[in-house]
């Protein structure tokens, strides 16, 4: 009995062990791979030879990246997103992001790209690897017109409404420190809150906040068009990805050379802008 328990014994553990080097021969992006969720950061040829993009997108800020009635992503980066499936020849896995887990999304290789109206700045720099940028971006504040803030040296007792992981915490923390935010994780969340208290101001990136106010300019107005300094909104990867980097910036310079965003700002953003913000809001990588 005590050598059969122990032949049994063995043969489980020879089994163990091939199964554990059959995995370990498995590529990052090979037959094998379950996509960017994997752990492991992939270059384009993993990406290729997997047939699929996996994009950090938005799926509730309606016109960049949003869910429709249908079920289907759509928006402005959206746009992006499925071009550079398109000349890469893969398909693209969308992946759902709210804004403070964009950069742990990179790290974590959970995504191979964001594309989730994300702001460069020298802090995020550091953490994940920014492309070419497509559209400008400066922070603005939106308010109810019963009660109409022009000026952050105004607020008083006002819920100051931010999104966490924004530029709009950011800077609020940096520059008005005595200020109180209220904090939310999702678009939504933050939406009703400022919708249901009549004093309060969202401060948020000055394409959101138009948007917002023109959606209902009846109801709502942009008391501040603009605080700090202006940025720029780009794709990231994940750091050290040269492989992708390389390639999604030799995509956004032929894209710009065609005009691609502004075709994509005409389908997607001339209904909430107008054609006014066009070429305030457009960059065509290489081309500006």
């Amino acid at each position: 009995m005590k050598k059969k328990l122990t032949g049994i014994i063995a043969a489980v553990a020879a089994l163990a062990l091939g199964a554990s080097l059959l995995a370990g021969c498995g590529g990052s992006g090979g037959s094998g791979s379950t996509g960017a969720q994997d752990g492991t950061t992939r270059t384009v040829e993993d990406i290729q030879a997997d047939g699929k993009i996996v994009i950090g997108v938005f799926s509730d800020k309606n016109p960049f990246g949003y869910v429709d009635e249908n079920g289907e992503y759509q928006g402005y980066d959206i746009e992006l997103a499925r071009q550079i499936g398109a000349d890469m020849g893969v398909e693209v896995e969308f992946v759902s992001t709210e804004a403070a887990n964009r950069v742990e999304y990179l790290k974590t290789n959970k995504v191979d790209l964001i594309l989730a109206n994300f702001t460069v700045t020298p802090e995020r720099a550091e953490a994940v690897d920014f492309c070419e940028a497509y559209m400008n971006v400066a922070l603005g504040a939106v308010s109810h017109k019963s009660h109409v803030i022009t000026s952050l040296d105004d607020v008083k007792d006002e819920q100051v409404i931010v999104i966490s992981g924004t530029t709009a915490e950011t800077y609020l923390t940096a520059n008005y420190p005595n200020i109180k935010q209220q904090k939310f994780d999702t678009y939504a969340a933050a939406k009703t809150a400022f919708e249901n208290d009549k004093n309060a101001l969202w401060l948020n990136d000055n394409t959101e906040v138009i948007a917002f106010a023109n959606a209902d300019l009846n109801e709502y107005v942009v008391g501040i068009e603009s605080l700090g300094n202006p940025d720029t909104i780009a794709p990231a990867v994940a750091k050290g990805n040269e492989s992708l980097l390389t390639w999604i910036n030799d995509e956004m310079v032929k894209l710009g050379s065609q005009s691609f965003f502004h075709g994509a700002y005409e389908k997607t953003l001339l209904d909430t802008y107008g054609a006014d913000y066009e070429d305030t809001l457009v960059v065509e990588p290489g081309q500006n």
